[in-house]
């Protein structure tokens, strides 16, 4: 068996036995969107295999995640509009905080609800 073979085995252990205990697995919000550039950076998957995937993902009953309405939210507003997942993500994070408008400089961002392009000077 390989490393990634051996990795994978030991992932499956981990699940299971989280399974078994009824507990979960946390990740962090930068994970997921470390996950998401690694699968379209990596593995090539399009916008559309990225929504399935972090859908599914966080449909897992095995794992919790930070800040899961905002992840929620973030995958909303990139499944209807053109910006990155990691912008879409910025804008739903700011808005959980109660800190609207997020001001930016990138006009494709600006586009999201809850964003406001930021004038340069």
């Amino acid at each position: 068996m390989d490393g990634n073979g051996k990795r994978r085995a030991k992932d499956r252990r981990l699940i299971s036995r989280c399974v078994a205990e009824g507990s979960t697995l946390f990740v962090p919000v930068t994970v997921v969107l470390e996950l998401e550039w690694v699968l379209r950076s990596s593995f090539a998957f399009g916008k559309g295999d990225v929504l399935v995937t972090l859908s599914n993902l966080l449909s897992a009953a095995e794992l919790s995640f930070e800040s899961e309405r905002a992840l929620e939210v973030a995958l909303q507003l990139f499944r209807e509009g053109s910006a990155d997942f990691a912008d879409c993500l910025h804008v739903a994070l700011a808005t959980q905080a109660g800190e609207q408008p997020l001001w930016t400089f990138d006009k494709g961002t600006s586009k999201i609800s809850g964003a406001h392009l930021l004038a340069k000077a």
